[in-house]
């Protein structure tokens, strides 16, 4: 990185994430895909380095959010099979097809879109049904009542013309949480999954030829439910509380500078609010990182950052560009001195509890203005 860029930014280690994807695959049964997550920018690790990675080490499968995010990976060379796991406006149906995307079909209309969008152009979209079977978002309605209409509509939208359905899937709530109960919400979804599966099979003579529904938490904790792919996407950057299972390493390390120190005496208010006010002589440094770069304001007053060997509490207001830290106890530390916002030293799970939030938020919230630095 230029030294004139060095103001914040995160190092991506993309041995990490090649550690991580074949310590995942070594633990899948014998011929299961691997289906890498690279929505929201890799969970900003970097949606392009990332796919990159895993086509040359051999995944089958990668999934985004949204046509934007698959066309982005498409113009960076990446050739391999992509999922869209969102809605694509069925007027995009060409596109698709042109460049050979798969995309979840959720509900019998917009299947029938889908069909006559491809019939019209005389050909074909590969498509993956997603089935609701408990997280009550996307999905065709199949528990309790629902079952036997959920059923005749994923039949009726597989036998529609000019679509092809490869896959069949669904999403977990609760799989990588422990407890009795969350257990049994997860094993109760999975078996609505297989049996709407089987349902199909019975009555409408439909296969599929990949099934999936193992997201991060259910690749540790539920192997019996991998089946023909898997779907790891925190797992992947080392990240949730399974990764320590499978000696998996985290990915993203975020570092600031400290820009200026100053002192002040006691009574001095700090930042937007007066939300904070020094007790005593305060070494107060200033960092190069605000909420616009991805440190959530919630944080403030609530946090400490690594730096010269120690920790230093955050004080005041996060601002958008900037926020203050207490270096009274750290008189080693200096102007231009590296500070560790989340990494080796400052674990993000702390961080993100300390935020009411979860890993992924953070993850994903390092703004694009933050330059990524791969160690290959």
């Amino acid at each position: 990185m230029n030294d004139l860029q060095k103001r914040t930014w995160a190092e991506i280690s993309l041995p990490n994430i090649r550690h991580n994807y074949e310590a995942i695959r070594r633990s899948l049964p014998a011929g299961c895909r691997f289906l890498g997550v690279v929505k929201a920018d890799a969970y900003g690790h970097g949606a392009l380095p990332v796919s990159r990675l895993l086509q040359e080490a051999g995944a089958d499968y990668l999934a985004v959010s949204c046509l934007d995010e698959a066309l982005e990976l498409r113009r960076g060379g990446i050739t391999m099979p992509i999922l869209i796991l969102g809605h694509t406006p069925p007027e995009y149906t060409g596109l698709l097809i042109e460049e050979n995307l798969t995309q979840t079909v959720s509900a019998l209309a917009k299947a029938k879109e889908y069909s006559a969008a491809a019939q019209e152009l005389g050909k074909t979209l590969r498509v993956h049904i997603k089935l609701d079977t408990g997280m009550s978002r996307l999905g065709f309605l199949c528990a309790g009542d629902y079952f036997d209409i959920g059923v005749g509509n994923v039949i009726a939208s597989c036998k529609l013309p000019n679509l092809e359905p490869e896959g069949i899937y669904t999403h977990f709530a609760v799989s990588d949480e422990p407890g009795e109960e969350n257990e049994a919400y997860t094993l109760q979804q999975f078996q609505l999954f297989t049996d709407v599966i089987a349902a199909v099979r019975e009555r409408g003579g439909v296969r599929f030829a990949i099934r999936h529904c193992a997201n991060s938490g259910a690749v540790v904790r539920y192997p019996q439910m991998a089946l023909d792919m898997v779907r790891p996407g925190l797992l992947l950057y080392g990240y949730g509380d399974e990764s320590g299972r499978l000696g998996l390493l985290p990915c993203m390390r975020l570092v600031t500078t400290v820009s200026t120190i100053k002192h002040y005496e006691a009574g001095t208010s700090v930042s937007y609010g007066r939300r904070f006010v020094t007790a005593r002589h305060t070494r107060m440094g200033v960092l190069a990182i605000g909420y616009a770069d991805g440190l959530p304001r919630i944080l403030s007053n609530k946090c400490s950052f690594y730096v010269a060997g120690g920790y230093a509490p955050q004080r005041g207001s996060i601002c958008m560009d900037m926020c203050m830290l207490d270096l009274t106890e750290l008189p080693q530390a200096a102007v231009g001195d590296e500070v560790e916002i989340f990494g080796e030293h400052n674990d993000i799970e702390a961080l993100a509890r300390e935020a009411g939030t979860i890993s992924y938020e953070l993850l994903c919230a390092v703004s694009k203005r933050v330059p990524r630095v791969y160690d290959k």
